[in-house]
Formats: structure tokens, sequence, C-alpha cells
């Protein structure tokens, strides 16, 4: 009679794999290195958190108190200078009794932004989604219907003006440094000889000298009575400067595809748009995401330069706001690590979400 397989029950692990102690079993004390290293941060991490804990918590001033702060100078935090300033830091010159204005927009982006990064709002409708949210931004940041007083860019400010310049510079630099990668790599001497040289003249100077030009130099070469809101020159300027830097990041994810995959997309008659955005491009862009994540989160970090061209993003609302006030002007240390702990929060999930991309495409890969 034949024999019928019965599988036998896997038996658990002589040794925990998961949890707590095993991740720190392997990550914090996987040899007499890791374990040292990790004895001596730990010892340092003692000895200087009571100290901070004490300054930062124990006899910091959390009320909007100028005098308390000052007799507490030197001893603790003055996190009342938050407590002051905060809406000036966060929304810079924006008129006050309009704030909310602000406050609505930069949440619908962030919404926006946040749900874009989850898989179920992957759906053609996103990119209308997408136009709507802009026009609703620029709309209630500007005014000039439904009974809104106009504002002009000017005074747009603080977090609103840093996130909304580092999701368009993003949107926008993305497809066209893919364009320039696939530009550098064409066979047409003319498209790669204007690639290589946009790439090279942006990459060879400085992100402050791009926004100067656009701010200051290239209003020279218009015609006279002709002006473009230097918000959008800065914009321009940002995302070229991102473009450039980024398609070398899409290059060397083009050059890492072996010429089998051209060959065999050739050979099965498909057109070079075709093999590129069916074959060569998701594969070149999944090796190269945490390179683009970090373009990313430069981009983010980045947008403190326009104070120079007299646009006050997170950074820049900051010290106008306490340059102004001789009395919170000495509390600018609790002011940077306010908007320091802002910067860590969005940088820090760009980089958790590039790790989850990462995850997903890697058990593409183990198939």
């Amino acid at each position: 009679m034949a024999e019928i397989f019965q599988p036998v029950a896997p038996r658990p692990s002589p040794v925990r794999t998961e949890g707590l102690v095993p991740w720190v079993r392997r990550n914090l004390f996987g040899d007499f290195r890791d374990a040292t290293v990790t004895i001596v941060m730990i010892a340092l991490a003692l000895w200087w958190l009571p100290g901070f804990i004490d300054w930062a918590v124990a006899r910091a001033v959390f009320v909007p108190d100028a005098d308390r702060c000052q007799n507490a100078r030197g001893l603790g935090a003055c996190w009342g200078v938050v407590a002051e300033k905060y809406r000036l830091i966060i929304f810079g010159r924006y008129p006050l009794d309009q704030q909310w204005r602000p406050e609505v927009a930069t949440v619908a982006l962030v919404a926006l932004l946040v749900g874009s990064c989850t898989r179920r709002f992957w759906r053609p409708w996103l990119a209308v989604l997408w136009v709507a949210v802009f026009a609703l931004f620029f709309g209630l940041m500007h005014g000039g219907f439904a009974g809104l007083s106009v504002v002009t860019t000017d005074r747009w400010g603080g977090l609103p003006l840093t996130i909304m310049l580092a999701s368009l510079a993003i949107v926008l630099a993305f497809p066209l440094s893919v364009l320039v990668a696939l530009g550098r790599r064409s066979h047409m001497p003319a498209i790669r000889t204007l690639c290589i040289v946009y790439v090279e003249l942006i990459r060879g100077v400085p992100l402050i000298s791009v926004l100067f030009m656009a701010s200051f130099m290239f209003p020279l070469f218009m015609p006279p009575g002709t002006s473009i809101d230097v918000l959008l020159r800065v914009l321009v300027g940002i995302t070229l400067f991102t473009a450039a830097y980024m398609a070398e990041i899409v290059r060397g994810g083009l050059q890492a595809i072996p010429k089998g995959q051209h060959e065999a997309a050739a050979s099965i008659g498909l057109t070079y748009w075709q093999t590129q955005r069916k074959i060569v491009l998701p594969q070149a862009l999944a090796m190269v995401v945490p390179g683009i994540m970090n373009s990313f989160i430069s981009i983010f970090k980045d947008t403190s330069l326009v104070t120079i061209v007299s646009l006050y993003e997170l950074t820049g609302a900051m010290g106008l706001a306490l340059n102004s006030d001789a009395n919170w002007r000495p509390f600018k240390i609790e002011a940077y690590i306010f908007i320091a702990a802002i910067y860590f929060l969005f940088c820090f999930s760009m980089s958790r979400y590039s790790l989850w991309v990462e995850k997903h495409v890697s058990k593409s890969k183990s198939r």
C-alpha cells in the first residue's frame, strides 16, 4: 500500500530570534567591539544625561516670562521663548489674524504627502489630488477670493514655506533628473552634450549662488517692465540644482543594469521608451532608493538658504522672531533646539520611509 506523506510539524527554535533581548544581543553586543562601543556610549550617556535633564526640565522655565528666564539664565533652559514666539517662528510674517490660512494649507499638504507614501493611495486619481491640494494651498496662502485678503509671497514664511518649497522641488526635480540621466546616456551627441553641460555647470556652483542668480541676476535679463515673482524664481533654482545632483544618482542606477536586459527587451520588439519604462527604470530606481531619499532630505534642509533672498522660511523666521525683540534674543539656543526638532521629525520620517521602500524592493529581488 502507498504511504501517505505527513509533514513533520516545525519545532520551535532553541534560541529566541525575535523580540527586544535578541535584538539587543545581535545589534549591541554582537562581538567584542560592539559590546565595548555600547558600554562606552552607555557610560557617556549616564554621565551627560543627568546634567542635560536638569537644564532642560528640572530648572527650565516654560512660561513666556522674560524676567524669569533672565533669572534662570545659565542654570536652566528658557522654553518660554518658544511659547512666546512660536507663531512667528512657524508662520513667519504672515498676518496674525489670518494665520489660520497657512495652518489649514500646511495640514492639507502634509496629509497629502503622508497619503502619497501609503500604498492604498497609489491610484491614478492621486495626481489629480496633488493638483487640487496645491491649488488649495496657494489659494489659501495668497487669497484674493471668497473674501480672503491678498497676502503677497514676500510675507509667506515659516514651516508652510519650507514644506511647500521642499515638496514642489521634489515633485518637479525627480522627473527632470530621470530625463537628464537618460539624456547623458543617449547616443545623440546634441542631447548628450546638453545634459552634460547642464549637470556639470549646476554641480560646479553652490546652491547659494544659484539662488542669488535666480533672485538678483535673472531679472536683469528680463525685458523692461517684466517681473517674475521671487518665490517662483527661487523654486526654479532649487529644482534645477536638485535635478542635476539627482540625475547623477539615477545615472548610476542605469549603468548598473546589465546589458543583457536591453538586449532581451530589443529581442521581443520593445521600443526605447517601453524598455526604459517597463524594464530598465524600475530596476535602476530600486537600486538607488537610498541616494534618492538622501537628496530629498537635502532639499528639505537646503530650503533654509532662501533667507538670503528675503524669504523667511523656518530658520529665517526664527531669526526674525528673536532679532526683533531684545528681551528674547539671548535665548536662541532653545529656539534652535525647537526648529531642530521639527527638522529631525521630517527628516527621520523620510529616512524611515526609505527603509520601508528598500524592504519591499528587497522582497521582489528575493523571489
